[in-house]
């Protein structure tokens, strides 16, 4: 029986137990969405609450406290001026956790963990493909073609 065993232990000792937390809240914080481990994800997620609970306070003593857990000013100032503003009229519940993949090498559940109200990239305006999308073969140039190409253009001056 689990009775009295309260927490996440994650098979770490607990000066490496919170040095991963205070690592996937500083990345979470700045990128609003990061892959990890379901059981990281539980792990976290209510410290990131708390993290934003402690922002929308919006004074010095509050700050220091997610210092300790953020300890990235640039990421912490990120916090206190958007992230809590765009919690303000929420109560909790800042997070979602999204079941996407299991991990190749162990069987792993892996989840998105993500910011409840994160604005979406925009989709198309970068310049970039996506990855399924399919190249002409016009386009792809010597690597694509295996060089055929360039040796038929030089085959071509060559004889003429």
């Amino acid at each position: 029986m689990r009775h009295g065993k309260d927490g996440f232990k994650l098979g770490r000792l607990t000066q490496h137990r919170w040095a991963m937390f205070r690592n996937l809240l500083t990345g979470l914080f700045r990128h609003e969405r990061i892959e990890t481990t379901e059981a990281k994800a539980k792990a976290v997620r209510g410290l990131a609450d708390h993290v934003v609970t402690l922002a929308k306070r919006e004074n010095l003593h509050a700050r220091r406290q997610v210092l300790q857990l953020v300890p990235d000013t640039e990421v912490v100032g990120r916090i206190f001026d958007t992230i809590a503003a765009r919690f303000s009229d929420r109560n909790g519940g800042y997070t979602r956790i999204v079941k996407t993949r299991v991990r190749h090498g162990d069987a792993a559940p892996m989840v998105l963990l993500e910011l409840v109200d994160r604005p979406d990239a925009p989709k198309d305006g970068d310049g970039k493909r996506d990855k399924k999308e399919k190249i002409p073969k016009g386009e792809k140039g010597e690597a694509g073609t295996g060089g055929k190409r360039k040796k038929r253009e030089k085959a071509a001056a060559a004889a003429g």
